[in-house]
């Protein structure tokens, strides 16, 4: 007859059909405890389905045992059989002493399916019948911070953390830093994130603090935080974008530069880093370096808009039109809404004398820039050189509808009449 070490020893040679064949005899003469034991080492290593075999053949001669239905219910959650799971879970009596438990995994259940209201009336009930329970309050407080609730997760977190609960591998300092950040009140994360890093400085955590100074325009404790973590994993790539921010939110432009720079050293595929520091070069005053950095943004992603605006708009101020239509004609050519670009690209045409594809850019654009003053003012100075005075005046006219208290606006206009 089969035994456990038969059915691990071919689970380590992959031989699934031996698997299944060993298993069946070995439910037909094991102990149930050890049929358990198997039950969960299957779950362990990824094996679902052979898992919940055994739970099934062990709930067939124990039918009243809730523990096992909730174990198998869990087990087909996990493989998505989840009307199979309320069905198991349906099945716990009210008097049985594992009904707070499933009531627990159908919220679980429940929140996985997004009906949120329905996971909180299971817990609710939980609590009701174990009210002194703290990891049924633990659950609620997730569920809350799910539903987008965070003052009332905050409020269960801190109660739990006024009664000095302690709850096996939950920081309490760092939950209510977290849900408090989830809500954007990073003024209150603050205490919290210092309090749980007082002791161990995972970089999560760390990073979540810097994140809130920053948030909160505490740009020095930020860096500080940021150095730290760095120092602690110098791969956490996402530091090396906030301390670069932080910096220049400090005016430090040099020492950002510096920081973004190193970022790339780091993490040469991340074209976020890239445009940032094109804007600071750009910023700083070196051109090459920040036309080249934009460029390497662009060569990542090329549909990465911002950095194809901030290229375009660039070359625009500078009045190199012959960049600005190679690489927004590029753009354009795949077929994508760029109307952002559209003003640009027809005052390089018009500076070029491309007249015509000046005229089509400009009358793209107008949508939307109906209520731009500075692109009507171009455009219908445009129409006039172009002869087309009668749709010039158009323009004037609602340039003086969208500033009737501009009064070169109605001279210009009598002076076109």
């Amino acid at each position: 007859m089969a035994n456990i070490e038969d059915i691990q020893k071919a689970v380590e040679q992959g031989n699934m059909e031996s698997v299944h064949t060993l298993l069946d005899q070995y439910l037909l003469s094991g102990d149930p405890d050890e049929q358990y034991e198997l039950s969960e080492w299957l779950a362990e290593i990824g094996f679902i389905e052979e898992s919940i075999k055994v739970l099934e053949h062990l709930q067939f001669i124990f039918p009243d045992e809730g523990q096992l239905s909730i174990d198998r219910a869990n087990r087909l959650i996990e493989v998505d059989r989840e009307d199979e799971a309320l069905n198991a879970l349906m099945e716990i009596s009210k008097d049985d002493e594992m009904y707070p438990q499933a009531l627990v995994t159908l919220a679980d259940l429940f929140q996985l399916q997004g009906l949120l209201e329905a996971a909180e009336n299971r817990l609710n009930e939980a609590i009701e019948l174990l009210p002194d329970e703290p990891l049924l309050m633990q659950a609620k407080a997730e569920l809350l911070l799910d539903s987008g609730r965070y003052l009332e997760s905050a409020k269960i977190y801190q109660d739990l953390k006024d009664q000095r609960i302690e709850l096996e591998g939950v920081n309490l300092s760092e939950r209510l830093a977290e849900v408090y950040s989830a809500g954007a009140a990073y003024e209150e994360a603050l205490p919290h994130y210092n309090e749980a890093l007082k002791d161990v400085k995972q970089p999560d955590v760390v990073f979540g603090a810097a994140f809130a100074a920053f948030q909160t325009r505490q740009y020095e404790m930020a860096v500080r935080w940021l150095d730290e973590l760095i120092e602690i994993d110098p791969d956490y790539f996402s530091a090396y974008f906030l301390r670069a921010q932080s910096l220049n939110m400090s005016e430090d432009y040099k020492g950002a530069y510096a920081a973004i720079q190193e970022g790339i050293a780091r993490n040469e595929f991340d074209k976020e880093l890239y445009l940032f520091a094109g804007k600071l070069a750009l910023k700083l005053g070196d051109q090459e370096a920040g036309v080249d950095y934009l460029r390497q943004a662009i060569a990542l992603d090329p549909e990465y808009m911002e950095a194809i605006y901030t290229l375009v708009s660039f070359f625009h101020a500078e009045e190199k039109d012959e960049d600005v239509l190679e690489l927004a004609e590029t753009v354009v050519a795949n077929e994508d809404d760029w109307t952002g670009l559209y003003p640009m690209i027809a005052e390089s045409y018009e500076r070029t004398e491309q007249f015509s594809k000046a005229a089509a850019y400009f009358d793209k654009a107008y949508p939307a820039f109906s209520d731009d003053s500075a692109f009507l003012e171009k455009y219908a100075r445009f129409l006039l050189e172009e002869g087309n005075r009668e749709r010039a005046i158009e323009l004037i006219k609602e340039l003086q509808h969208l500033e009737p208290e501009n009064p070169d606006w109605v001279d210009w206009l009598q002076s076109v009449e």
